[in-house]
């Protein structure tokens, strides 16, 4: 079997992804093979320094992640233009990955984790859609400190996201991660106990 687990900014996705891990998942994380896909010598970073210029490149020719994300993130257009480079090359290795573990260990969960996954319409590629929930205000809150943005840019980044209760309406399955650690583990523990995991 497997899920598409999502979220938004700092609704504490990679918290639920790592007990669900614990208790035997394997885990795909397309925020990893973001950054695969856009290492030097791969055909998506050179898209990227055509489309955006050599000053989104370090030095060494890596990708200058700040720099390009302070383009991307200030203009929707500019957004879309860096997502039609990067995502068709995400989704085959996501794919690729999914195919490989479902064949090789059919009885284990495979939990793909997508930020994005209903912005970039990918539900249709899983069985579920599991959210990790936390209100709007506790996600600004957790940006702010989590990486000492103001509230104007933490808004920012929450805006040029899905509203989380419209993607709360959308899941097949929600995690409610606004309380206590302890109360976000009793929802994974439960969760595994009914799909038969364990």
């Amino acid at each position: 079997m497997n899920i598409g687990l999502t979220g938004g900014i700092a609704t504490g996705k990679s918290t639920v992804a790592k007990l669900l891990t614990e208790r035997g998942a394997i885990l795909i994380d397309l925020d990893r093979i973001a950054r695969e896909v856009v290492e030097p010598g791969q055909p998506a970073l050179h898209a990227i320094a055509e489309r955006f210029g050599q000053a989104v490149l370090q030095p060494d020719g890596s990708l200058d992640r700040k720099k390009l994300g302070a383009i991307v993130f200030s203009d929707r257009a500019e957004r879309k233009a860096l997502e039609a480079i990067t995502h068709p090359a995400i989704r085959a290795v996501m794919k690729e990955r999914m195919a490989r573990y479902e064949r090789d260990d059919p009885a284990r969960l495979v939990v793909v984790d997508v930020p994005l996954l209903y912005e970039s319409k990918l539900e249709s590629h899983f069985e579920q859609v599991m959210l990790v929930y936390a209100p709007r205000e506790t996600q600004l809150l957790r940006l702010i400190r989590r990486d000492g943005l103001t509230r104007e840019e933490a808004d920012q980044r929450l805006s040029a996201q899905m509203d989380i209760e419209e993607k709360k309406r959308l899941a097949d399955i929600v995690i409610d991660n606004g309380g206590t650690p302890e109360e976000t583990e009793k929802q994974v523990n439960r969760y595994w106990r009914e799909k038969g995991f364990g």
